[in-house]
């Protein structure tokens, strides 16, 4: 639990509880395509070698080459081919030809790209919130951190050593912050990544994540920013896609729905460390965001 980690975007990744569940090399050579339509997870991209073309559903293609790297936080479908498509009849299959090792194109062509593919899993039970306030994608070029990161990842994922789980949690914490504060803020879609790159609304999203129980109002988060009520409501909103206290309080159940699937922690604890002044006022707000009371909830994260 990120209680007091004040870091707005390392106390959302940490929320978010990453593992991995696929690491593998992708080999290609010739003319290939490979596409997931039900991959339903995070995905991250490291091109080692060579290039290619990705097209992730609902999004124009981009084309990758040696020293980029692509996070897509939500993956549900995409297409990746050579930097010429095959013809539609040609195998879509990738082969597997080692542990962790899979070749695209045909077996006799020359390999000309080669890649580090990953998926993993948010085991958050606010999961879907949380990956809200991130972009739909990022993708960076020549940052050294990143792909010297990824072949770690890899390299843990295939060996059976103790610790490996915590391990790969904190790898891949430290790949996700990475990620996403390698690009510039500015051009990024409303978001946390957005917000925190506005040094004003910076100072309001630390306070909401440094002190989510505290006495927070527009008024008071305004002044920390140096704005006028109305003037940093509007700002806030443009930037970051939500109402100031709409965002505080998704922020608050956040917390909750961790605390309540981790179990051990009474309502009256839980109202008291996200800002509610009794539990029966936080199971009412609870139940009002939710659709369920925080019992309902808990009964439900442990089946």
């Amino acid at each position: 639990m990120p209680d007091d980690c004040e870091d707005p975007l390392s106390s959302v990744v940490a929320l978010l509880r990453p593992s991995v569940s696929i690491s593998k090399m992708v080999e290609g050579g010739g003319a290939w395509q490979v596409e997931r339509r039900d991959a339903a997870s995070p995905f991250y991209c490291a091109i080692v070698e060579g290039g290619c073309r990705l097209q992730v559903t609902g999004r124009a293609a981009v084309t990758l080459k040696a020293g980029d790297f692509v996070l897509i936080p939500d993956l549900h479908g995409f297409t990746m081919t050579s930097a010429v498509p095959p013809p539609p009849q040609v195998p879509r299959l990738p082969l597997e030809t080692g542990p962790g090792r899979f070749r695209l194109g045909p077996v006799a062509a020359d390999i000309d790209m080669r890649a580090l593919v990953g998926h993993c899993q948010f085991a958050a039970p606010a999961r879907d919130l949380l990956v809200s306030l991130l972009p739909e994608m990022i993708h960076v070029s020549g940052h050294d951190r990143l792909m010297a990161l990824v072949p770690v990842i890899h390299e843990e994922t295939r060996a059976d050593r103790p610790g490996r789980r915590l391990v790969l949690e904190r790898l891949l914490e430290v790949l996700l912050i990475e990620a996403m504060r390698s690009g510039p803020g500015v051009d990024m879609p409303p978001g946390l990544l957005r917000g925190m790159s506005d040094p004003q609304l910076a100072a309001a999203l630390q306070r909401i994540h440094a002190d989510a129980a505290g006495d927070i109002s527009v008024a008071r988060l305004a002044k920390e920013a140096g704005l006028s009520r109305s003037g940093f409501f509007d700002r806030f909103r443009r930037e970051i896609g939500r109402a100031p206290m709409d965002y505080l309080t998704d922020w608050r159940m956040a917390i909750a729905k961790t605390l309540l699937r981790q179990g051990g922690v009474t309502n009256a604890e839980i109202a008291r460390r996200i800002g509610y002044g009794s539990a029966s006022a936080f199971g009412l707000a609870f139940a009002r965001r939710e659709g369920l009371s925080p019992g309902a909830f808990s009964r439900d994260s442990a089946r």
